[in-house]
């Protein structure tokens, strides 16, 4: 495989894997990509790369966009907790906790700030789900200037379909997108 990546100019970063998530996932189950994201991260942490932690979080559901829809969005039930990182993930001190009000992680909050200060210019994307938080992401990535990296099986959508499109149709288009072994080699080659 060709040079995938430079440690020093390459941040992970998980998109929304928090207390809140379920079992409703396709085609990865919530702990596949659970573990699949804390492998990535044991691994950026440990060559000193920067791994950032996007969570959504909310004091009081005021500052969550609340568009007029054609179907009513489905309820929220969240449970005490639902805005911290799932202990999978093994946050550590090192780590960029990054706190979002809508599903993109670029817009209103300082990562991109955070990137650019350490001379980031590959990201290597992965979260929950596929077809929102990280797909959003993925494309203010994209045009932000980033080069991305889209591990594939460190990600999982709200249904087969969904993750399938976004893989199949967005994904070429703005980045090249491998699986969480493939990274982690292209890591250990680094």
């Amino acid at each position: 495989m060709e040079k995938l990546l430079n440690p020093q100019k390459t941040a992970l970063v998980v998109v929304d894997l928090q207390n809140w998530i379920g079992n409703q996932y396709a085609p990865y189950s919530a702990e596949k990509v659970i573990s699949n994201a804390a492998a990535l991260a044991d691994a950026f942490r440990e060559l000193d790369a920067m791994v950032a932690l996007i969570r959504v979080s909310s004091k009081d559901l005021k500052d969550i966009p609340r568009p007029k829809l054609d179907s009513p969005a489905p309820p929220l039930n969240l449970p005490e907790g639902w805005d911290q990182i799932v202990p999978g993930l093994r946050v550590t001190e090192t780590d960029h906790i990054i706190t979002k009000k809508q599903w993109g992680a670029f817009y209103g909050t300082e990562l991109d700030l955070q990137l650019r200060r350490r001379g980031i210019d590959t990201i290597v994307l992965c979260g929950i789900a596929t077809g929102l938080g990280v797909d959003t992401t993925a494309r203010e990535a994209f045009m932000h200037g980033y080069q991305l990296i889209l591990a594939i099986d460190a990600m999982t959508g709200f249904s087969q379909a969904e993750h399938d499109h976004v893989k199949n149709y967005i994904f070429p288009r703005i980045g090249r997108t491998r699986t969480t072994q493939e990274i982690l080699s292209a890591l250990a080659e680094a």
